[in-house]
């Protein structure tokens, strides 16, 4: 295909609507100088390639309408070229990677892959179990979940906090009070 007023050095590789089944090859991640992958409308299966990470000029890359599964490579977010993103329509899972260009792609990016969790998406991942996640519910009972899991966390940290501070003032008392020479000598209080 010939593109009209595009520069020569312009990279790309439109293999969209060809019914093609497999993986998608990890070699993929070998071209380097590639500014467009289209792999959509195909019949595509298996994870995302962390290879493509490695393609650092990449500016669009739409594997969206297959039927590929996992969860989306943190290493996409090494794409700090990346314009346009598309996995909709697959049997993806997990949280969406956060950073560089992830955070600036909308929503219907990742429409149609109902296990995938995170921003910019509403439903939020549960990051103590995210292999398994529960099916998103509209119940006020889920909000209670994620509530009570950050309420926990606050707890811990917060106990933390308290019990340094106490151990802290037991011990400065017991230097103040049996070693009180030593400690107005060092720290000059007289």
């Amino acid at each position: 295909m010939e593109y009209a007023k595009i520069l020569e050095v312009f990279s790309a590789v439109d293999l969209s609507c060809n019914k093609f089944d497999g993986e998608i090859p990890k070699v993929a991640g070998n071209l380097k100088r590639l500014q467009l992958l289209n792999l959509s409308n195909n019949i595509l299966v298996g994870p995302i390639p962390t290879t493509l990470g490695y393609l650092a000029n990449l500016e669009a890359l739409d594997l969206s309408q297959n039927k590929l599964t996992g969860r989306i490579p943190t290493q996409l977010t090494w794409l700090n070229f990346l314009e346009v993103f598309n996995v909709s329509h697959n049997h993806l899972t997990g949280p969406i990677p956060k950073g560089q260009q992830f955070d600036t792609f909308e929503n219907s990016s990742f429409d149609g892959n109902s296990g995938l969790c995170g921003m910019p998406l509403s439903r939020k991942c549960d990051y103590y179990n995210s292999e398994s996640l529960p099916p998103a519910s509209s119940t006020s009972e889920g909000n209670e979940d994620s509530g009570l899991l950050a309420e926990f966390d606050w707890k811990l940290v917060l106990l933390g906090y308290g019990c340094g501070l106490l151990i802290g003032v037991v011990i400065g008392n017991i230097v103040f009070t049996r070693k009180r020479e030593w400690f107005m000598k060092t720290f000059r209080i007289w």
